[in-house]
């Protein structure tokens, strides 16, 4: 009789075993300002391959929500998962101006907060936060620097602005101008937000082309909004490259893009670089271990000449 009881006390201890593994993978909560942005998918895409590679009982368990650019529908999603006891949160925010009670909630709850592809406004994060971003900045700088060197420093340029909630846009839009200091003889003739969306950008450019504005090249913050300029000149019957068309991403729509002669050039923003070291910073900090704050990610200018190195 004792043999079959050493067995049961075995596979017990063993099943056991395995519900402690089981339940020592993470849980966090990720919660994206809109699935609808073709970038944030990719950066998606890149946490969900990364905690696939990671072994069991040392795995992240990711629950994915849809903030729909709703600032309180983002607030109410964090809350959720503060409810849920998750060990660790991941948040792309809808405004990057209005974090502060994210990070309060997180941070009483006493559950770590990873902000993720946009940095909150405020310049100190609170102990237990971290954010995982890329210098915007310098993308525009790294834009208008290339563009300006191929009007030869003179000439007009309209400039497509992202969200105007998104700290991003601000910046990457400094960058631009900042370059442009160096170069009196380029004009802005103009700047709207075409809100990141690929139909805005197209929508603007037509506009300002029915005006009768003039412009030698394109600025765009992002690569959506580039894609939409281009397909205004061409319906406007522009000869493709005739009007310098700069983005940022670096999607796969704007490698392409870049290969086919329709945009000039973009800048690689690394989503998989975004959304591994977001999970990254989630571990280390759901577990104590030490991790830097502020992470950047940095840039590069994609142009004809290396286009394929990125594909």
């Amino acid at each position: 009789m004792k043999t079959p009881i050493r067995f049961t006390a075995l596979a017990l201890s063993m099943l056991l075993a395995s519900g402690a593994a089981m339940a020592a993978d993470l849980k966090v909560g990720v919660t994206f300002s809109s699935f609808d942005d073709n970038y944030l998918t990719s950066v998606r895409g890149y946490m969900e391959q990364y905690v696939k590679t990671l072994p069991k009982g040392d795995g992240v368990q990711l629950q994915f929500e849809d903030a729909r650019t709703d600032v309180v529908k983002q607030l109410s999603q964090v809350e959720s998962f503060i409810s849920q006891k998750v060990d660790a949160i991941i948040v792309t925010p809808v405004d990057t101006a209005s974090t502060a009670r994210i990070s309060k909630a997180a941070t009483e709850a006493g559950i770590p907060l990873v902000y993720v592809n946009r940095r909150p406004d405020q310049k100190d994060l609170p102990k237990g936060v971290a954010a995982v971003t890329s210098d915007d900045e310098e993308a525009g700088r790294l834009q208008m620097q290339y563009i300006a060197e191929k009007m030869g420093g003179k000439g007009n340029i309209v400039i497509l602005l992202g969200d105007l909630a998104n700290n991003s846009t601000t910046n990457r839009t400094k960058g631009v101008k900042e370059v442009l200091t160096k170069y009196p003889d380029i004009k802005i003739e103009q700047e709207q937000t075409g809100l990141w969306l690929r139909d805005r950008g197209m929508t603007l450019t037509n506009d300002w082309l029915t005006q009768g504005r003039e412009f030698q090249a394109v600025l765009s913050n992002n690569d959506e909004m580039a894609i939409g300029a281009a397909m205004a000149l061409k319906s406007a019957g522009s000869k493709p490259g005739s009007v310098l068309i700069a983005g940022v991403d670096g999607t796969r729509d704007g490698l392409n893009a870049i290969e086919k002669g329709v945009m000039t050039l973009s800048v690689f923003q690394d989503a998989k670089g975004q959304g591994v070291g977001a999970v990254e910073a989630a571990q280390k900090l759901a577990k104590n271990e030490p991790t830097e704050q502020n992470i950047v990610i940095p840039f590069q200018l994609i142009t004809p000449d290396n286009v394929k190195d990125f594909k």
